[in-house]
């Protein structure tokens, strides 16, 4: 992992675990090594007709230390692997959501849960994967200084070719970087596309394009197994060329080893621990299997790096002094693909009164009830309420202040209950039940099996009915500042005309925007801004500006077609 995404440095969020993990693989590594020169000296003893009983006892008990440590390997790699992991998604998540629909708008849903869920799996190894290349480097040197303490001419014959192997595994962990980055790249746009069809699937089903859909979300495929097939020939071509290497210097170091036998310059034993620390020190076979596990964590790494490379929303240190929730926007610009969907927007909403904020589609409403309350920051420009930037504002203030409803309310599965007082610390049962009844919600609610305490995922109800619950969560909130983007599009117009009676009537307390597609809506609301390619192109009553017909277009296609009725005819 980078430095970013480790956070605690190079041995992750377990560094104890990890050390004793190091600890306990170089230990393995050591003890492997002692086992050629004990079987050596045995054999060593056991041609020399002398007692030999002790040394035989260090080899078993060689032996079983070495099958001890590695279990013990065994059993802390992956408890570090799952902590490491565990960290890695805790940390990630909680960006994202500080981040908030940026990382959605930059990423994507699926690409994101692909990053969560492969790639942290994957860099949560890093560690684990450091610590296993240690105790693999450790073997080759340790056994390149245990030939030159036999004899130096063993450990001059191996370093011979030495550089060959090192130059052979540079290019594999280089050319495997490569490819491990590609193919995870390509999982996490088939990813993305499948969270699409996931999300619009009443609208495949309806239009019959299933199949067409299941080809869009395969189209990658082929190129996710040119990367994967990349990936395997690259690990099989370093291998195949170190079995073509390490044999031969195996095979020089058993000669020499052989030839200083002969010259009685060293014992049968010991040519027998040459030949074992000649097989450990061109150990690149476990080299490429670290090196490959330890790419493939740098780069899911990567991937991880840069979705916290994405700037958390900062908070400041001032709180709201008392106030009506006076709103106020200066200057305010907004840009979205390079276009100002927003344009130098000034608006002034006095505080406990209802403004609705009307426009075609594309002049930038949802956009503005976004900005007005800090769910995504404005390119220039600023938002005050009562008189405080919202920037300045710290994290609680803010999200004390100010309350949201939305047309299609996220309902994350607690109990109808829990999701109406989802904002609250410790909402009563009272206040929940009174902000159902101003959402008119609460008839349907205590029809539901379990009524209040029904889960979510377990209650039928229709897009209204999660309108209207949307709706009462907002209303429990209460704030200063009441936000509903496009919130009653869904309900008849009864229940809206209800509800919207309820917030202009100060049933709801505080300031109020509304964005409106209903001229009804508008009707109703103290002042309306009328939103026109990004820039406000009028403020005033409903009834004032009724008696513009480009005005009355807005409404042309809405609902509301022929219901001028409702303001001056």
């Amino acid at each position: 992992m980078t430095t970013r995404t480790a956070g605690s440095g190079p041995l992750g969020p377990a560094p104890a675990r990890v050390l004793a993990l190091c600890l306990v693989s170089t230990a393995a590594t050591g003890a492997g090594l002692l086992l050629p020169a004990a079987l050596g000296r045995t054999l060593d003893l056991l041609l020399a007709h002398a007692p030999a009983t002790r040394w035989v006892l260090y080899c078993a008990a060689l032996i079983l230390l070495i099958a001890l440590l590695d279990a013990s390997e065994t059993v802390l790699g992956g408890t570090v692997d799952a902590r490491t992991t565990a960290w890695l998604r805790r940390r990630l998540t909680g960006h994202v959501l500080a981040v908030g629909p940026r990382a959605t708008a930059r990423f994507g849903p699926g690409d994101l849960v692909a990053r969560l869920v492969g790639n942290a799996a994957q860099a949560g190894t890093a560690p684990t994967a450091r610590a296993a290349l240690l105790a693999a480097l450790a073997g080759p040197v340790g056994a390149v200084v245990a030939l030159g303490l036999i004899s130096p001419w063993l450990a001059a014959v191996f370093l011979a070719g030495a550089p060959v192997l090192a130059l052979l595994l540079r290019a594999f962990a280089r050319d495997t970087r490569e490819c491990v980055t590609r193919y995870q790249e390509v999982q996490g746009r088939i990813a993305q596309a499948l969270a699409e069809a996931v999300d619009g699937h009443r609208t495949i089903h309806a239009a019959g394009t299933a199949d067409r859909e299941t080809a869009r979300i395969l189209r990658p495929l082929p190129e996710l197994s040119e990367a994967g097939h990349r990936m395997w020939r690259v690990q099989g071509r370093a291998s195949g060329q170190s079995v073509a290497v390490a044999p031969l210097l195996q095979l020089g170091v058993v000669a020499v080893a052989g030839i200083l036998l002969a010259r009685h310059r060293v014992t049968v034993g010991d040519v027998l621990a040459a030949s074992r620390y000649a097989v450990l020190s061109t150990g690149v076979g476990a080299l490429v299997g670290q090196l490959a596990g330890l790419a493939r964590a740098r780069a899911a790494a990567g991937r991880l790096d840069e979705v916290l490379a994405e700037p958390a929303v900062a908070h400041g240190e001032r709180r709201l002094p008392p106030g009506p929730g006076r709103l106020e926007l200066r200057g305010v610009t907004a840009l979205r693909g390079g276009r100002a969907v927003l344009d130098g927007v000034d608006l002034v909403v006095p505080g406990g009164t209802t403004l609705a904020v009307v426009g075609r589609s594309g002049a930038g409403k949802s956009l503005l009830a976004a900005v007005a309350g800090r769910l995504t920051e404005p390119d220039a420009g600023e938002v005050l309420l009562d008189g405080v930037p919202l920037r300045e504002l710290t994290h609680d203030d803010l999200r004390r202040s100010t309350g949201y409803a939305f047309g299609r309310p996220a309902l994350l599965g607690g109990t109808v209950a829990e999701e109406i007082g989802l904002a609250l610390a410790s909402p009563s049962p009272a206040r929940v039940r009174e902000a159902a009844r101003t959402a008119h919600a609460d008839d349907f609610v205590r029809r539901l099996p379990d009524g209040y305490d029904t889960l979510v995922d377990d209650a039928p109800r229709s897009g209204g009915e999660s309108q209207r619950l949307g709706l009462a969560r907002a209303f429990a909130h209460g704030g200063r500042l009441l936000i509903l983007d496009d919130a009653l599009s869904s309900l008849d117009t009864v229940t809206e005309a209800r509800i919207t009676e309820a917030l202009v009537s100060g049933r709801a307390d505080g300031t109020r925007l509304l964005v409106a597609h209903r001229a009804a809506t508008a009707a109703r609301a103290d002042t309306v801004a009328w939103l026109d390619g990004g820039r406000v192109r009028a403020v005033g009553p409903h009834e004032e500006l009724w008696g513009l017909a480009e005005y009355r277009a807005v409404f042309a296609d809405g609902p509301d077609t022929g219901t001028h009725g409702e303001g001056p005819s």
